[in-house]
Formats: C-alpha cells, sequence, structure tokens
C-alpha cells in the first residue's frame, strides 16, 4: 500500500470512528438534516420568486406593480422561515458538535486512569495534555464547520439541480459536466492536506510539551543557567511548527481560488448560453437571472465543501492523535476478590521484571516478610529500590514469579484493594488545589475533623496549618506549601488512614533535622504491628529495621540487621558502597 493510500486509509478510519461518537445523537442529527434541507428549498424558491417578479416588467412603462409586490412579499417571508430553520438547525450543530468532543474528552480522561504507568511513563505530560485539550478543540471546530456547511452544501447541490432541470434542461446539463472539474481540484488538494496537517499536530503536541517541561521546573532552568538551551530547544521546535502549519494551510489554501476559478468559468458559460436563448423565446431575461442565481448557488456549495474538506483533514488529523490514545492498551483486567483483615505477609517469590525486554533490572527476587516486620532496603541508585515499590503496589506487573499478600497472589486481587492495603509517603510529594482538609482526607473522605486534627498532630504538620488563614478549610496550590510541609501532609494523609502495611520511600528527605526525628517517632508508632518497607538514605531511618536488604543490579546481595551487615564487612560496610546512608545531623 502507498503512503498516499494508507494515509487515506486513515483519514476514512478516523473519521467512521469519530461518526460512532456523533451516533450517540442521532436524533438531532436528522431533525439538523430537515432543518437544512427546510432552509435550503425555501432559499432556492427565493430565484423563482425573484424571476416572477422580473417578468411583471413587460416594456418601457408597463409594470404590473400589484403582481410584483405580491412576489416580493412571498420572498419576505421565505426569507424569514429560511432564516429561522437555519438558526435552529444552527443551534442544534452546536450542540452536537460540543456534545461529541465532550463525550471524546470525557472518554479520554477516563481511559488514561486505566492505562498502565508505563505508557504514562514513556509519553510527556504535555503531549498527552495536548491532544486531550488543543486537538479536541480542532477537532470542535471541524465538527461544527462541517455540519454547517456540510449538510447545507449537499441539499443546496441536490435541490438547485431539481430547480434547474425544471428551467432549462440545457443550461443545467452543461452546468453538470463542468462541475466535476471543481470537485476534482478540490479533492486533489485536500487529500494531499492529511499528512501536513499531522504534522502540524504532532510538532504542536511536542511544543506544549516542553513549555509544560520548562515552566513547572523554571527553578531548575534558572538555578543551572539552562535558559539558553531551553530557548534553542523551542525555537527548533516553533520553527517546525512554524513549517508545517504554513505548508498545511497554503496547500489547503489553494482549494477555494481553483474551484472558485473554475466555478466563475461555469458562470460566465451560463450567462453566455442563456443569452442566446433569450431571442429565440426559450428563455425569458426573469429565466435567466433565475438560471444564473441557481448556477451561482450550485457552485457556491462546492467551494464551501472544499473549505469544509480542507478543515475536516486538520480535525481528523488531530481526531487521530486523540484516538491513538483511546485505542492504548488498558491495563489487565482487575479481579473482583478484595483482601480482608489483612495480617500483612507479604511474599515475593522468584520474581522477575524488566522495564525495556532488553535490560534486566529484577531477576529472581525472593523476599517474605512476617507480619508486622520492617524491612529496609539500601542500596546504590538504579539498583532497583523504587521499582520493587512500584511492583509491591502493583503498579507494574512482574514479568515472572509471584508476589502475595496473605497467601494471596496480588494478581488475584483487586487493585483498589492492595493499594487501600498499603499506606504510601513518597519522596515526591503531591498536593491538589483544593483545602487542607481535602488534601488531608484524600484516602479517608468520610473522616471527621478531631481525626483529622489528631493525624495532623501525629504527624507534626498542625503546627503550621493552625497557622494558616482559615486552618483546615485554608485552599492551597502546589506553590502555597514549602516542600517540608507539603511531604508533611502526605505524611499525614497516612497517618488518617492507618493501613495494615506501609511503603516509606524517602518519606522524610525534604523535612529539617529536628521534625524528622518527631516525625521518626510517630512512624515508629505507626509501624507498631505493621508490616513496614522502608527505602531510605539515611542510618537513622534503617538501623533499626528487623531486615535490611542490600540490593545491588536488581538482587539481594545481603540481608541482615544492621548490627549483622557492620560485623559481616561486606557491600553494606564498605565506605565506598554506603556513601549512600547519611547521618541525621548533615544536612545539606
Amino acid at each position: 500500500m502507498s503512503a498516499m493510500n494508507k494515509k487515506r486509509t486513515e483519514s476514512t478510519e478516523t473519521l467512521k470512528k469519530v461518526l460512532r461518537f456523533i451516533g450517540r445523537y442521532r436524533i438531532l442529527l436528522v431533525v439538523s438534516i430537515v432543518l437544512a434541507a427546510a432552509s435550503v428549498l425555501l432559499q432556492l424558491y427565493v430565484p423563482i420568486l425573484f424571476g416572477n417578479a422580473i417578468d411583471q416588467i413587460i416594456a418601457e412603462q408597463k409594470v404590473n406593480f400589484s403582481q410584483m409586490w405580491r412576489w416580493l412579499r412571498q420572498v419576505l417571508l421565505v426569507v424569514l422561515f429560511s432564516g429561522a430553520a437555519s438558526w435552529i438547525m444552527n443551534l442544534i450543530n452546536n450542540r452536537i458538535a460540543y456534545r461529541t468532543v465532550q463525550d471524546i474528552r470525557a472518554k479520554a480522561i477516563r481511559h488514561i486512569q486505566k492505562l498502565p504507568l508505563s505508557y504514562l511513563d514513556s509519553h510527556s505530560t504535555g503531549d498527552i495534555i495536548s491532544r486531550i485539550t488543543a486537538d479536541a478543540d480542532i477537532l470542535s471546530d471541524g465538527l461544527l464547520l462541517g455540519f454547517t456547511q456540510l449538510f447545507s452544501g449537499i441539499v443546496t447541490i441536490i435541490g438547485t439541480l431539481v430547480f434547474m432541470f425544471s428551467r432549462n434542461v440545457v443550461i443545467t446539463i452543461m452546468v453538470i459536466v463542468l462541475t466535476p472539474l471543481s470537485f476534482f481540484v478540490a479533492k486533489f488538494i485536500s487529500s494531499h492536506s492529511f499528512q501536513m496537517f499531522q504534522r502540524q499536530s504532532s510538532a504542536r503536541g511536542q511544543q506544549t510539551a516542553l513549555i509544560e517541561e520548562m515552566i513547572g521546573n523554571q527553578k531548575l532552568v534558572q538555578a543551572f543557567g539552562y535558559q539558553d538551551k531551553a530557548s534553542e530547544r523551542f525555537a527548533r521546535i516553533n520553527e517546525e511548527l512554524r513549517e508545517s502549519s504554513q505548508q498545511a494551510v497554503f496547500y489547503s489554501s489553494l482549494t477555494n481560488p481553483s474551484t472558485r476559478f473554475v466555478n466563475n468559468v461555469i458562470y460566465a458559460g451560463v450567462a453566455l448560453a442563456g443569452a442566446f436563448l433569450i431571442p429565440g423565446g426559450a428563455l425569458t431575461v426573469g429565466g435567466l437571472s433565475v438560471m444564473l442565481a441557481y448556477a451561482n448557488q450550485y457552485m457556491k456549495p462546492f467551494n464551501d465543501i472544499s473549505s469544509v474538506i480542507t478543515e475536516l483533514q486538520n480535525a481528523l488529523a488531530c481526531a487521530a492523535r486523540i484516538f491513538a490514545l483511546l485505542e492504548e492498551k488498558p491495563e489487565s483486567p482487575d479481579p473482583s476478590e478484595s483482601l480482608s483483615d489483612v495480617k500483612g505477609s507479604v511474599e515475593i517469590d522468584q520474581v522477575s521484571f524488566r522495564y525495556t525486554p532488553h535490560r534486566p533490572l529484577i531477576e529472581n527476587f525472593n523476599l517474605k516478610a512476617e507480619p508486622g516486620r520492617r524491612i529496609a532496603l539500601v542500596g546504590p541508585t538504579g539498583c532497583g529500590k523504587t521499582t520493587f515499590i512500584n511492583l509491591l503496589m502493583r503498579f507494574y506487573d512482574v514479568n515472572s514469579g509471584t508476589i502475595s499478600v496473605d497467601g494471596k497472589p496480588v494478581d488475584q486481587i483487586s487493585r483498589h484493594s492492595l493499594r487501600s492495603s498499603y499506606g504510601m509517603v513518597l519522596q515526591d510529594t503531591w498536593i491538589k488545589n483544593g483545602t487542607v482538609r481535602e488534601n488531608i482526607t484524600i484516602g479517608k473522605p468520610d473522616a471527621s475533623e478531631d481525626e483529622i486534627i489528631q493525624a495532623a498532630k501525629m504527624s507534626h504538620s498542625w503546627e503550621f496549618i493552625r497557622r494558616l488563614p482559615d486552618r483546615l478549610d485554608t485552599v492551597i496550590t502546589e506553590d502555597s506549601l514549602s516542600q517540608g510541609q507539603k511531604q508533611l501532609l502526605c505524611i499525614t494523609r497516612v497517618m488518617l488512614c492507618f493501613p495494615p502495611m506501609l511503603i516509606l520511600d524517602e518519606a522524610t528527605s525534604s523535612i529539617d533535622t529536628r521534625t524528622e526525628m518527631l516525625i521518626q517517632e510517630a512512624f515508629d508508632r505507626l509501624m507498631q504491628g505493621r508490616t513496614s518497607f522502608i527505602v531510605a538514605h539515611r542510618l537513622s531511618t534503617i538501623r533499626n529495621a528487623d531486615e535490611i536488604l542490600v540490593m545491588k543490579d536488581g538482587s539481594i546481595i545481603e540481608q541482615g540487621t544492621h548490627d549483622e551487615l557492620m560485623k559481616k564487612g561486606g557491600f553494606y560496610h564498605t565506605p565506598v558502597s554506603y556513601t549512600h546512608l547519611t547521618l541525621p545531623t548533615i544536612r545539606l
């Protein structure tokens, strides 16, 4: 299959997918088509009324004014009814277009919630945002233009032919024979513009991704003097977007003037042919005016439809990017079985995992964590500690082996049930735009105020919360709090849920030493009787663990208590190996 045929097939398939969404509003669609037909037929009747009015001018100073005014009054009524039908049709078209795009956006957001993290990790946030916002907006504009002009254009072409045949067969046949030239010109140009609009959409997505990346990390950009490099990257993408947009717009803009030129030639041919028919009595002056009006109305939809096709190519190119997201394979189906009365026994049997097939990460990993045990994971950067946490929470599925909780394999347990059994505090914090209360109660929406305050006091976040203007009801954003305060709120979430198992991945990395010591005491109380997995780079955090797992290259190379590993004198003991472990008094 040639590249052009492949693009044409992709465009057709995308259109079919869009039509499936539009099909939900088929009743409105039928009403819109009926109104379009009514509006167009009324408009097509206007030239006949005007022709009849003109024919009342019999000769010099011989005008039948009473009949003329009768025809003109009918023109006024027909125009009013046609305008009303067109106005209602446009309202319905607006509703269909915007509801369709609303449905597509809603499905895209729902689908993102079901996508595996591997997809989100491999695609930039800005590009995904661009698909749901900018591409969806362009799709809605294309649909709106299509509904408004496509229906009317088709009905106009058919209706005009009927009226023209009723007036003069010869001129009508001449118009029909010449008109396909206009259509073929428009089709040739529009068929080549789809690929250009795809390039434009892709470049727009890259630009949005870069802008989101640079603005979200502006402090780092300025701290490392990356402004010039960022500007150069933006300039390259911006230039690519300019070139692709210019090519797409220029090439598609050839459609209208090309078809207008052909149509003007046809219009001139109708006028010339009609002028020769009038002396023989085959056509009246009023009849010629009617045929000229119909010829103009007949050809105008081809101009409109050519413009619509151009916009639809752009819209379909954007729709293809949205549907590419919607058709991404979601994560595996969620079992219905749930965990209940969780004891906290976690067993990992011969687990292997790779992010990419050719790069091994975790191989033949084995671990048995008894209920209530504190398991610390240490090792150099990239050894698989955070990956291990992702597997525990089933953010990723293992390639082979089994992870079980209380004897039940995690792939046989619903993800919600599994994840709600863990309390998770990460180094990276997440705060949503909302009140402090809403941010704390994410895991327990029905918590009482006393429970929230108690959890805040346990995590030592109440010290700064009570100083906020509205305390728990203060509205905050990502930039409202310091990194340490945001991490305290994340710890408070876990304190409030009081889960049977804990995962702490550098949970106190952004907190000052004094607060860290207080938090450590709170964690010690929280971890009593709870299976806990602790990823830390600080000696103070891990030395009291019941068991320390020393990881390297995705495998456990040593395990035991702190004292046992120090006496062993292996990888954990060697200074160059555990330079990642820092004393709590050292804060850089």
